[in-house]
């Protein structure tokens, strides 16, 4: 027998050796929550070992992941429901807690990435993507409001937005509104194929942002399609976006492989909070190990192609390394 392939497995240096995927904490993008008020640090129940953050203290989450390696970051805000309206004004209006976060954590931390997110979910009292009209989602409508966002954004510091909402055209509509107000320098990092899943129930209880009514299967992609990514694909890529996003990750593995196949723009995936919160379950019932399932779980969604991975494990990945 000239190939015995368990020749390269027999001991660790050997297997170091010839590991054909690595880990890095510089592949993790952390997101993290905000909420009002000050000394407020509140569990999610559906995500163990994250939280909600008053400004104050999310500056110092911050900090402490900053010290242990993370550099990239992404905000979501948790709006109070006397803020909401049917056009998301408060998304865009100056003094809100999130563009005050933005500019708070730009300025004290200008050595980071930080992603915000463009949505009118966490601001809409509908609870969606986008306005709502006689029970239907408005996509041309939409994108004005979209604008708005990204550019207060911008001007509170952001150099990378992420338009999670998926409306049609978001991606040229927001560039050319970039461009136009003078924020060139700022990316667009496109939730190029973001599938309508069962996977995201824990992230809307930490935003209570969920829908009023109905679902989100009109603009979130059909779990069953996987061609339809490509269409995604070349449009973004077609209208600025400067990197491509998958959205959830382990159930999209193979739609990961895809983009990163059929692009040469930098491919992100994003493993997102039922991902976590499957694994955190488990782990505390004595299931399965967490640690070796965190780190079986992000090692596949590099394999399959991702070079950003934003993941709530970010930061015990990032403990784990410096242990």
């Amino acid at each position: 027998m000239l190939q015995r392939p368990r020749r390269n497995r027999q001991s660790a240096v050997i297997r170091d050796m010839v590991e054909e995927t690595r880990l890095s904490v510089k592949d993790m993008l952390f997101p993290l929550f905000v909420q009002s008020g000050s000394g407020k640090k509140t569990p999610i129940v559906s995500m163990p070992g994250i939280h909600r953050y008053s400004l104050d203290l999310l500056l110092k989450e911050i900090e402490e992941c900053v010290e242990l390696g993370i550099r990239s970051f992404a905000l979501f805000p948790q709006v109070e429901e006397s803020f909401k309206d049917s056009v998301a004004s408060e998304s865009y209006r100056k003094g809100s807690l999130y563009l005050d976060a933005i500019h708070a954590v730009s300025s004290r931390f200008p050595e980071i990435s930080l992603l915000t997110d463009v949505a009118m979910d966490p601001y809409s009292s509908d609870g969606h993507d986008g306005i709502v009209k006689d029970g239907q989602i408005l996509n041309d409508e939409t994108l004005p409001v979209l604008a708005k966002m990204a550019i207060a954004q911008a001007q509170a510091g952001s150099r990378l937005i992420g338009p999670s909402d998926m409306m049609d055209g978001r991606v040229g509509y927001l560039r050319e509104a970039l461009d136009c107000a003078g924020f060139s320098n700022v990316g667009i990092m496109a939730y190029t194929a973001k599938y309508a899943s069962a996977f995201y129930g824990p992230f809307r209880d930490a935003l209570e942002s969920a829908p009023k009514f109905g679902d989100k299967k009109t603009y979130q992609m059909n779990p069953a399609n996987r061609r339809e990514a490509l269409i995604e694909l070349e449009l973004d890529e077609a209208e600025g976006a400067d990197f491509l996003m998958v959205k959830p990750a382990l159930a999209y593995l193979d739609i990961i492989a895809l983009l990163r196949e059929n692009s040469h723009l930098p491919i992100a995936a994003y493993n997102v909070s039922g991902e976590y919160a499957m694994i955190k379950a488990a782990a505390q019932n004595g299931w399965l190990d967490g640690e070796k399932a965190m780190l079986e779980s992000l090692l596949s969604i590099k394999r399959a192609g991702a070079q950003v991975i934003l993941t709530y494990f970010a930061k015990e990945f990032a403990q784990l390394n410096q242990a």
